[in-house]
């Protein structure tokens, strides 16, 4: 089994919000399975499916951004899942709207959801797909991946959504590896 966790705030006033991209791909992703979020489990929502023989969690945490840590790791533990297995999507302001970007590991990058998974994992060391969303170079961050995208940013992140949701698909089926040297 393989784990898709995808990060966002729980809540309608956050729905289409730049932080919330990453429940967005996962989302999107699950309606092509045709399956639904059908479960909460361990203060997360999930749903499976199976791709290519291989059965896939996706997890979207149900607490706010900066504690997805908790959920993850309980979710990780309760299916007995290697950090190689699991595949964490978020957001990323340093990266141009957009633009994804896959990789093995490393450090936060001050994404407080995935610094929150880092600490209760005790390792930087797992994968993840950043996906750009834009950034206003102004030191309110937190307005900014709050706010909604604007309607000329939408037809970006629609493509970036799909290429998302290709890059998964392809993780599923091959590995990190093949993955970062295919969509990166």
């Amino acid at each position: 089994m393989k784990i898709v966790i995808g990060l966002g705030n729980p809540g309608n006033e956050y729905t289409k919000t730049r932080h919330n991209i990453g429940f967005a791909v996962i989302d999107k992703f699950i309606k092509s399975c045709k399956v639904e979020f059908t479960k909460k489990h361990c203060d997360s929502v999930i749903s499976k499916c199976v791709i290519e023989g291989e059965e896939i969690l996706f997890v979207k945490p149900q607490l706010f951004m900066n504690l997805s840590g908790g959920p993850a790791k309980r979710i990780i533990e309760k299916y007995n899942c290697s950090l190689n297995e699991i595949l964490v999507v978020l957001d990323d302001i340093n990266i141009p709207l957009g633009k994804i970007r896959i990789r093995e590991g490393g450090s936060s990058g001050g994404h407080n959801g995935l610094k929150s998974i880092s600490n209760h994992l005790r390792t930087t060391h797992f994968p993840r797909l950043r996906i750009g969303v834009g950034n206003s170079f102004s030191d309110d961050t937190k307005n900014f991946v709050l706010s909604r995208f604007a309607k000329e940013e939408n037809d970006v992140m629609q493509v970036s959504l799909e290429k998302a949701c290709k890059a998964i698909n392809f993780w599923v089926t091959t590995d990190i590896n093949g993955c970062m040297s295919l969509f990166n």
